[in-house]
């Protein structure tokens, strides 16, 4: 069964940066779609990010030109480069593999909280 472990998260002021990483186990992630997700409080989680497992990556409007996706096959690693916070982008964030619009391939991790001060 594979694990997603999250990482990196922090408190950060607005307009800093972040990397978050996310390990996966189990070498059946190097076919796999992935994408970071976020989820703030009271609201739902949503899809800001995606790698396609060619390379290529799509974006949510309201991370676009802002965050960037990218994947080490080798290493199971998905990560999630992040410029020019906002606190609007504070909230709890997860790797999945996306299936279709709403569904995801396997079991959400803990996440990893990030903190944007104004």
């Amino acid at each position: 069964q594979v694990q997603l472990v999250e990482s990196g998260g922090g408190l950060v002021q607005a307009g800093g940066s972040l990397r978050l990483s996310c390990k996966a186990s189990g070498s059946i992630f190097k076919s796999d779609d992935m994408g970071w997700y976020r989820q703030a409080p009271g609201k739902p989680r949503e899809l800001v990010a995606r790698i396609i497992s060619t390379g290529s990556t799509n974006y949510a409007e309201s991370v676009q030109g802002r965050f960037t996706i990218t994947r080490d096959n080798a290493g199971n690693t998905v990560y999630l480069q992040m410029s020019s916070l906002k606190p609007e982008d504070t909230a709890t964030y997860y790797c999945n593999s996306p299936v279709g619009l709403t569904l995801v391939k396997y079991s959400w991790g803990k996440g990893t909280l990030v903190t944007v001060s104004s």
